[in-house]
């Protein structure tokens, strides 16, 4: 009996590797997640360059956040019609190219209504973009890989917080905010030519037939995917209530200038770096929901101290946002791991469409929210009333730990995992629609 025991100890330590294939296809999805999550970020720490140019109030600020959240999540129930249909390859990247063009556009924006109209159109893009790189992930990694995939790709967060935002923030200083979307656009287009030529076909999911009408409801209404939807609203909220507006706090009542933003998000960016890779082999060593539960009480100290923060020194602001961004994105890698195991298999990709398009709304509401709570405050005067939304974040926190123990996994993990670059050398023909070629040299086309 002992033995037994030792030996399932032994088994359940022993995490399965990652293969060199399935490396080169993390960090190609990695890439697009950087500049997606860029294109979202960045108008965060952006709001005291809009503020100026264009005087506009917290509130209006929320609703160009919301335009591109509103304008994701709308889009996204469209896309959960005939998303499983297509080769996730071929779908991502035209659903890519648009996000490019929205980006674009932001670069050439004369004015607030513009600039709200383009930020529409980069999220009816970007949003299914991010649901179809998760389903790809759900469809290539088995459950005890898949805390550990996605945590690769949620460094691509920390990425564009080390580098995307200081570089952008950079270019505003010194030419304008256009060029931090401009140079942006241009970095999306490189990713794009280069997902083109190393992604393989990702067909895997076909086999499972066609999605109809009935079964995109089914997908929006099973129990185990409600319980989802809902533990990524209590997410969101307790999240974005308060980051559209950190960087004009920071500015405002903080009393750091603009210039010091760059540094907050740089540690920031570099503590998740470090952080979200152990939190992900944490999440496939030990149960993700004990993971997770901790990494969101924990959360909730960050999240009231920058809500409260008074004048005080570039060390202790940035620490303060460097904890928060860690555990808040932490707390995502076993908390999007567990989500992905509550899709049954055959909805997979519509479950994560819709998904996306639930957190994207949720986005649009909290930011708005956000905003009205924070008052009708001009654009030189401090924020008021940031206390109580930490307050409110906190809440939807304790809230989110509740849920997340109501979620169930699906089931059918050998259909769940379904071994579009298995670790064997040879892809399959139905699955890739490549004959007689390794998943390396696919890669490497």
């Amino acid at each position: 009996m002992h033995e037994e025991r030792s030996a399932a100890a032994g088994e359940r330590a022993a995490l399965p590797p990652l293969t060199a294939a399935e490396w080169v296809l993390l960090l190609v999805l990695a890439t697009l997640q950087f500049t997606h999550n860029l294109d979202y970020m960045i108008m965060m720490p952006l709001m005291p360059y809009f503020e100026q140019e264009m005087r506009i109030s917290p509130q209006q600020f929320g609703f160009l956040v919301a335009s591109y959240a509103f304008s994701a999540g709308l889009s996204g129930f469209l896309a959960a019609l005939f998303i499983d249909r297509f080769d996730r390859k071929r779908a991502l990247l035209v659903l890519y190219a648009g996000f490019t063009l929205g980006t674009l556009l932001c670069a050439v924006a004369p004015g607030y209504v513009w600039l709200l109209l383009a930020r529409t159109v980069a999220g009816a893009f970007g949003g299914v973009v991010a649901a179809v790189v998760l389903a790809i992930i759900g469809d290539v990694f088995s459950d005890r890989q898949r805390g550990r995939a996605m945590g690769i790709i949620m460094t691509a967060f920390s990425v564009a917080l080390i580098a995307g935002l200081p570089i952008g923030l950079t270019l505003a200083d010194n030419y304008g905010w256009r060029m931090a979307f401009g140079m942006l656009a241009g970095a999306s287009a490189v990713a794009l030519v280069l997902a083109a030529r190393i992604l393989p076909p990702l067909r895997g999911h076909l086999a499972r037939g066609r999605i109809l009408g009935a079964d995109l409801w089914a997908a929006f209404t099973h129990p185990l995917h409600v319980r989802a939807y809902a533990l990524m609203i209590a997410l969101v909220f307790s999240t974005l209530m308060i980051v559209p507006y950190l960087a004009d706090y920071f500015v405002k009542n903080v009393g750091r200038p603009a210039t010091d933003l760059r540094w907050v998000y740089l540690c920031g960016g570099l503590s998740t770096l470090v952080a979200l890779p152990i939190v992900g082999r944490l999440s496939d060593r030990f149960p993700k929901l004990i993971v997770f539960r901790v990494l969101a009480l924990l959360a909730i100290i960050p999240a009231l101290g920058v809500t409260h923060l008074p004048p005080v020194a570039l060390a202790i602001a940035t620490l303060a946002s460097a904890a928060f961004m860690v555990l808040t994105a932490g707390r995502m890698v076993p908390g999007m791991a567990m989500l992905t195991a509550c899709a049954l298999p055959r909805y997979r990709g519509s479950f994560m469409t819709i998904n996306t398009s639930v957190q994207q709304l949720a986005a649009g509401l909290a930011a708005i929210a956000g905003g009205l709570i924070l008052g009708d405050t001009r654009a030189d005067a401090p924020l008021t009333g940031f206390h109580f939304v930490g307050y409110l974040a906190a809440a939807a926190m304790v809230l989110s730990v509740i849920l997340a123990g109501r979620l169930r996994p699906a089931g059918a993990e050998a259909l769940a995992a379904v071994d579009v670059l298995p670790s064997s050398p040879t892809l399959p023909v139905e699955e890739t629609g490549i004959s007689g070629k390794s998943a390396a040299a696919v890669c490497a086309e």
